[in-house]
């Protein structure tokens, strides 16, 4: 049986009622997070089998949108898995969240990361995100954070609606001037049956987004950022643990309604019904994972890391050099591919188009 080391427990609930999210329509209900957080501490008690973790990562939703004695019982709940000496803990929270009472809490249960949502300092956007957007409150906000916390992550979103480069740099600006070490970065996409979708939003035009992107990586690349992973940047000692867990195509554990995981040589992905997580029926879906798949999988994820895949550790997994089992001849040809000869990575200036690469190895082994 594998080493399982990572641990993702999703909290679906929101204290906001955004316009882009597609998953997280469960507003905050104090009767029902009090049901989840039984019905996640039963599942954990099911399913974990005592693997010494290294990683823990509290994801929604707005976790920190629960109350201190949910938090408190949240906490106790993670308390169930054998925690590694050298372990990352993150919890995502709500910059509106952030209150001196919650980082000690925080703090007191080894909660050694911080991950918040900024997404932006614009206004311009504030209705579009539905929520309060103030620079000198969110750089107050962060402040406080530093003092309890030095592993510390931004979620930056861009491409917004009518955004402009202009508006970007002051978001890029407000980044620099708060000096975290970790910058997590999304474009808006668009999804089916958000409120964004029925209103018919328009996209910006693939062009202005792309040359946000590249934007973004000279930016933070200038002011001492690694860029490690397509949408990821750190400062050294700061690459996230957690999620090169996924990257790296290793196994873990998801709880929590709407998780994935992955154990035993199976994905799966539990329910996003309420009723049935509460009553117990927690998966909804698995795949067996065979040999063909898992390589396929080690490509797709393995090629959003900037440094891409090792080739000595691809033969040593999976016993096949990554050239008999994928035609990368006309990836190479075409320069949408590297061979260095100790890795195959995706050079910087075609990781806009990364999908386009990545879907060439979908179904696409030989074995």
């Amino acid at each position: 049986m594998k080493k399982i080391e990572a641990v993702y427990i999703h909290i679906p609930f929101c204290n906001t009622i955004c316009n882009y999210c597609d998953f997280c329509k469960m507003f905050y209900n104090e009767k029902i997070v009090d049901n989840y957080l039984i019905a996640l501490e039963k599942e954990i008690k099911k399913i974990y089998n005592g693997d010494v973790i290294k990683t823990i990562y509290i994801g929604g939703g707005t976790p920190s949108s629960l109350t201190t004695k949910q938090l408190e019982k949240l906490f106790n709940i993670v308390k169930l898995f054998n925690l590694s000496s050298k372990y990352e803990y993150t919890i995502e929270v709500n910059v509106n969240d952030i209150t001196i009472e919650k980082l000690e809490l925080f703090k007191k249960n080894k909660i050694n990361r911080i991950s918040i949502g900024i997404e932006t300092i614009n206004n311009k956007f504030a209705n579009f995100l539905n929520r309060e957007i103030n620079k000198k409150k969110f750089t107050e906000k962060i402040n406080i954070v530093k003092k309890y916390f030095k592993n510390i992550n931004i979620d930056l979103m861009y491409a917004f609606p009518n955004e402009k480069i202009e508006d970007l740099e002051k978001d890029l600006q407000f980044i620099e001037a708060i000096n975290v070490p970790h910058i997590s970065i999304y474009s808006l996409i668009i999804e089916e049956h958000t409120k964004i979708y029925i209103d018919k939003v328009r996209p910006i035009n693939d062009e202005l987004e792309e040359k946000m992107y590249y934007k973004i990586i000279s930016y933070l690349k200038k002011i001492g950022y690694t860029h490690y992973e397509i949408s990821n940047f750190a400062k050294k000692g700061y690459f996230s643990k957690h999620n090169l867990t996924y990257w790296n195509n290793l196994e873990y554990y998801g709880f929590g309604l709407g998780a994935s995981g992955y154990i035993n040589n199976f994905r799966y992905t539990n329910t996003k019904s309420i009723n049935n997580y509460l009553k117990g029926k927690y998966i909804y879906e698995k795949q067996l994972i065979t040999k063909k798949i898992s390589m396929e999988n080690e490509m797709i994820l393995g090629l959003r890391k900037i440094a891409g895949i090792n080739k000595r550790l691809f033969f040593q997994k999976y016993n096949f050099n990554i050239e008999q089992i994928f035609d990368i001849i006309n990836l190479l040809k075409n320069k949408l591919l590297i061979d260095d000869g100790k890795n195959l990575y995706i050079p910087e200036e075609k990781l806009y188009i990364s999908n386009y690469i990545l879907v060439n190895f979908i179904g696409g082994s030989n074995e």
